[in-house]
């Protein structure tokens, strides 16, 4: 089993999505950060956002309701 790598804190709070510049929500289980109001997810790849608009997947109502959930349950 291996280690899942995280995101700095510090980066994580200048980290914004690239296409609202708005803050994003990061699941390092998942290995993802999250645009709710975009319904937009982007990857980390070995602990490396991947901040590119042409590689976010836009994800459905379902998955956006799962994920904000968990915003609600963690924080």
């Amino acid at each position: 089993m291996g280690v899942v790598p995280t995101l700095d804190a510090t980066l994580l709070s200048i980290l914004a999505c690239p296409q609202d510049k708005g803050p994003l929500y990061y699941f390092a289980d998942e290995d993802a950060l999250y645009n709710p109001r975009l319904h937009r997810r982007y990857d980390v790849r070995d602990g490396i956002p991947v901040m590119l608009i042409d590689e976010a997947t836009t994800v459905n109502d379902a998955e956006h309701a799962r994920l904000m959930a968990r915003v609600a349950a963690e924080h």
